[in-house]
């Protein structure tokens, strides 16, 4: 299929879909026990590399690792209950974090060497080729149906793509008392596209104010964490309070015994977490999906979430909290690869020279202004809001950026890196790529 597409000279992209599993309570037993050889597997693997730089200065690969594992299964009957070839994932995620490390070792950033992790820790395993220990038994559609899962059987999952493909790899995780599989799939998703010119500013007060031509229009900021916020910080008071009095009673600050009580909080904690979450994901779909389907070129400001919330200490703690819960990152990728799936473009800007919350829409007078300023007054006569005047400034830019060119060079103006023989599409997503 990959080779005839790739005659054909169609593109084919990767996308994830998750099912959740419904296992038996047989099958929930066996599920834990590969999840533990897994984690036993990194764990061993990891004291391997360890101790031959230790002792002889040597630094071992995952090539070689891999042929340690061959003689390990022949030795051990835990790592022969489990697919081979999932055992060389685990392998290569320990890989890719050693090779993370030095790359940040290089750059000057803090190293965070790979660590041995406990099974709690250890959230679940990959495959890396269909058929070989896992394949995906669903309709057409892909809608629902069964995953069997080398020494596991099959396991009744619920779940569907938006766009059907080809299962490439899959990896099985467990997020509290549940279980899911994240399949990659090779497919050519399709979008319904706009044709009208927009620019978009992300924010707080409002999530986005979106400019056109005709005028603008705002995005209310639904504030998911904020609603769940108080219930969420009575849970972790009821958490505190009773792993205090365990450590306590049992003389423990660390491994302390955990009860049926402290369990049961534990588990409401992650339920109020993982709530919020799926609220913020399909909240961010229905809006990523409406501004596709309605522009054909849409200028956003590029964000830098990590350098927003890196500092401010206790008394910016509030600000932080609600940047993260907006997920302004999370709404640009969605946003980006989705139009580009659309055949549309959500360019950003180069925020430093064309400053859109300092420059008049209008004019172009540049003027700093503090936060707290959320009136945009110009000696030009412009009298509007702060957002609605970067949101302006931000449609300008697309609309000179788009003026008078061609498609395929605006796109390469605005992606100056990118291939020009290449399609713009989003990175693979391989399950073995997952650290």
């Amino acid at each position: 299929m990959d080779e005839c597409s790739e005659y054909l000279g169609i593109t084919m992209v990767q996308r994830k879909v998750t099912y959740r599993l419904y296992p038996t309570a047989a099958q929930r037993g066996a599920l834990e026990h590969q999840r533990w050889v897994h984690c036993l597997l990194w764990n061993e693997a990891l004291a391997e590399r360890r101790l031959a730089w230790g002792e002889r200065q040597e630094s071992l690969g995952f090539s070689v690792q891999c042929n340690h594992l061959t003689e390990w299964r022949s030795q051990s009957k835990l790592l022969r209950g489990i697919n081979a070839q999932s055992g060389q994932v685990t392998l290569k995620r320990l890989d890719l974090a050693f090779k993370h490390f030095f790359r940040r070792v290089q750059n000057g950033e803090t190293p965070g060497f790979p660590r041995f992790k406990p099974l709690h820790r250890f959230k679940g395993w990959g495959y890396k080729t269909h058929g070989d220990g896992w394949s995906l038994i669903t309709n057409e559609r892909m809608k629902h149906g069964t995953l069997r899962l080398s020494g596991i059987g099959q396991v009744a999952i619920r779940g569907k793509p938006r766009t059907p493909g080809t299962p490439k790899t899959c990896e099985i995780i467990q997020r509290g008392e549940r279980w899911y599989a994240s399949v990659t799939l090779d497919g050519q998703p399709e979008r319904e596209r706009g044709d009208q010119l927009g620019g978009l500013d992300w924010g707080l007060e409002t999530f986005a104010t979106v400019a056109t031509p005709a005028g603008t229009e705002t995005i209310e900021n639904p504030r998911h964490l904020a609603h769940t916020l108080s219930e969420i910080r009575q849970v972790q008071r009821d958490i505190s309070r009773k792993e205090e009095a365990s450590k306590k009673a049992s003389g423990k600050t660390r491994r302390f015994p955990v009860s049926n009580r402290l369990q049961r909080q534990y588990e409401r904690l992650r339920r109020l977490h993982r709530r919020v979450a799926h609220q913020r994901n399909d909240f961010l779909h229905q809006v990523t999906n409406r501004l596709v389907g309605r522009f054909a070129a849409l200028g956003v400001e590029a964000l830098n979430i990590r350098n927003l919330t890196a500092s401010g200490g206790q008394h910016k703690k509030g600000l932080n909290r609600s940047i993260l819960d907006a997920a302004g990152g999370a709404f640009h990728q969605r946003l980006g690869y989705k139009a580009e799936e659309a055949g549309t473009w959500a360019m950003e800007t180069p925020t430093r020279p064309l400053k859109p919350l300092q420059t008049c829409h209008a004019c172009g007078r540049q003027e700093k202004k503090p936060l707290s300023q959320r009136r945009h007054e110009c000696p030009c006569g412009v009298s509007c809001t702060r957002d609605e005047n970067a949101a302006r400034v931000l449609m300008r830019w697309a609309e000179q950026q788009l003026s008078g060119r061609e498609p395929a060079e605006a796109w390469r103006a605005v992606r100056p890196n990118h291939p020009p023989d290449e399609p713009a599409l989003p990175m693979k997503r391989e399950t073995h790529a997952i650290a």
